[in-house]
């Protein structure tokens, strides 16, 4: 049976939480629903009903032995926020000074989401996991620091905000990903094909790719230079 997780770990990792992860914990808290629940040795975000859902903000790979596990005897569904837009906030550098925000020129879409679902596309089989994608309006808050901020001149996240979500699409098996394939492809077609129908960079489309062949939607016919040529499945 499921159990409340209020002590020892788990309570840690409730007060190291981060906004945005707390925020989307409250949006699934509908009426009844349980949060922090123990469930076969790991700690679920929250319990609708027999419905365990995973919110996972972060990267796939470190949650994939949790996700199979459980999708083995529990209806499981992961949730994945993607910013469709995004508001910059760097802190002050020095006590008393202003706050600096401006709005990303980034935006995110669903598609998106092939950049983490390399870690396990094949769980889509599985008749008891689906996955969600939200995408969301997001303020993310950074802090000046030299020493671990190189990548971003100094400029360190150290929090992630929701301000609002605005739309999400829910796959529920393999086939469902092909929705994502851009209508206008040829019918043999290759990566870079796929990054210039959605206007996305080729590494995308390369993830992509992968996890629409090990989910069976397209299959690799050959090759067509140095490229790997794919058809659709039922083309």
């Amino acid at each position: 049976m499921p159990q409340s997780a209020r002590s020892g770990s788990n309570h840690i990792g409730v007060l190291n939480e981060q906004p945005l992860h707390a925020a989307l914990k409250k949006h699934y808290a509908s009426a009844g629903a349980a949060l922090e629940v123990a469930v076969d040795g790991f700690v679920i975000d929250v319990v609708q009903d027999d419905l365990l859902v995973e919110i996972q903000t972060g990267n796939f790979s470190g949650i994939r032995s949790k996700l199979v596990h459980l999708a083995e005897e529990h209806p499981l569904r992961l949730v994945y926020p993607v910013a469709r837009e995004k508001w910059l906030l760097k802190l002050p550098r020095q006590k008393g000074g202003e706050i600096e925000r401006r709005k990303s020129p980034k935006r995110g879409r669903v598609e998106d989401v092939f950049a983490e679902l390399v870690s396990f596309p094949e769980l889509l089989y599985k008749e008891t996991f689906s996955l969600e994608v939200l995408l969301i309006l997001e303020e993310e808050v950074r802090r000046y620091d030299p020493r671990r901020g190189w990548r971003q001149h100094g400029w360190v996240t150290v929090e992630r905000r929701l301000l609002e979500v605005v739309d999400g699409q829910v796959f529920h098996e393999p086939g469902d990903l092909g929705t994502m394939l851009p209508e206008l492809l040829p019918r043999r077609f290759t990566t870079a094909d796929i990054a210039e129908a959605m206007d996305g960079s080729r590494s995308l489309a390369q993830k992509m790719a992968y996890c629409l062949r090990k989910t069976g939607v397209i299959v690799q016919l050959g090759r067509e230079g140095s490229s790997k040529l794919y058809v659709k499945s039922d083309a």
